[in-house]
């Protein structure tokens, strides 16, 4: 294989055999705290590679397009080429993590109504929140692009808490990214994993997500598991 056109903390992106595609390979490396903390974890690849397919394929049943074309095998997917906008969109629904420590509401609090956040996509500048004025002003998305994916953002969120609800587990919060077609049309684009959700065990509360990894809990890649084994009872 010939080398990455990217590398990121947790993934590999390859020039695609078709034309206007990517291949996106899962690597098995978990990092916190903007690549400060790095470990690697059996299986992590496989187990969010599977998670995401299984995500990605029911939210584009339900009307959401996204860039998967098909899964190659257990870490690759092949995906449509897209401009990746330099922006995380994350949307919370229950306070936790940053956003708790920032404002000082307790983690497990529910929102009165959801949050959706811009930040930059930048790990040297700390990924620094983003107002949609500052977006237009640093000619980062136009206002058409940051309504876009404010309405699929919060689309995506609707179509995951009844989901994760039939699994038995809460969305506390979660990143998206998204990336613009040659043809113009904005598309979900990245990963939707433990990586990149908060996610609670209904009944208990227990962490099921990657600050396990970040907070020292252990036994990351059972929760990882057992995220992936309650998505496929209800898909």
């Amino acid at each position: 294989m010939s080398a990455p056109l990217y590398e990121g903390k947790s993934k590999q992106v390859f020039a695609g055999d078709e034309p206007g595609t990517y291949l996106i390979h899962f690597k098995d490396d978990a990092t916190a705290g903007n690549g400060e903390k790095h470990a690697l974890l059996d299986n992590k690849g496989v187990l969010n590679a599977a998670i995401s397919n299984l995500i990605y394929d029911y939210l584009a049943k339900n009307g959401v397009p996204t860039h998967l074309i098909k899964v190659i095998n257990e870490t690759d997917v092949l995906v449509k080429a897209a401009k990746i906008l330099p922006l995380e969109v994350i949307i919370r629904n229950v306070a936790a993590g940053s956003f708790s420590k920032k404002y000082g509401v307790p983690e497990g609090n529910e929102l009165k109504s959801r949050v959706v956040e811009f930040s930059l996509k930048d790990d040297g500048l700390g990924d620094p929140m983003l107002s949609p004025s500052h977006i237009l002003a640093l000619g980062l998305a136009t206002e058409e692009e940051i309504f876009d994916v404010t309405v699929q953002a919060l689309k995506v969120d609707e179509l995951l808490i009844a989901l994760f609800d039939k699994a038995g587990i809460r969305l506390i919060d979660f990143k998206l990214e998204f990336g613009k077609t040659d043809d113009g049309k904005i598309i979900l684009c990245d990963e939707i994993s433990p990586d990149s959700c908060r996610l609670w065990d209904a009944g208990t509360n227990e962490k099921m997500d990657k600050d396990r990894f970040r907070r020292d809990l252990g036994n990351v890649m059972d929760y990882y598991a057992e995220v992936l084994d309650r998505l496929k009872k209800v898909l």
